[in-house]
């Protein structure tokens, strides 16, 4: 039996909890996997080949692939885990936190030296703020599949 989880209705969030732990589990190894550098070669000389390698769905190997951490999150990895595919690429904390609100850098480090998104109208799904999914890059494709959980 699923417990009851009144997060789901949170904007733009998805909670990592058991559930996404255990559907993320393989992706996320597979990220702690770019600890190592032979590791990281491997990757960078054929992506594909070496997600292969890895029990993961064939959805977040495309979500991983396409650099897309929103739908990496989506599919049960965790930001901290995700961000060894970007500092594989080179890519600092704020250029990953920046694409997945389709923000660049320089406008998501100001706002969050301003003190980050407001929460008004971004406590619960259907408010009409800025951290609402119909105003994000992952669009309504997230309500949906939060409902879907």
């Amino acid at each position: 039996m699923a417990l009851d989880k009144p997060y789901l209705d949170i904007p733009g969030t998805i909670i990592f909890d058991a559930e996404q732990s255990r559907k993320g589990y393989h992706l996320n190894q597979f990220c702690m996997s770019l600890i190592k550098a032979a590791n990281r070669e491997r990757f960078k000389a054929d992506e594909r080949a070496y997600l292969d390698e890895w029990p993961m769905t064939e959805e977040q190997k495309q979500a991983v692939l396409a650099r897309d951490l929103n739908w990496c999150i989506r599919t049960g990895g965790n930001i901290y885990f995700l961000a060894k595919i970007g500092a594989t690429d080179g890519k600092s904390f704020q250029q990953m936190a920046g694409s997945m609100t389709g923000m660049t850098e320089e406008e998501y480090r100001e706002m969050m030296i301003k003190g980050g998104r407001s929460p008004e109208g971004n406590r619960y799904l259907g408010e009409d703020g800025d951290a609402q999914a119909h105003r994000q890059p992952q669009g309504n494709s997230h309500h949906a599949q939060a409902k879907e959980m």
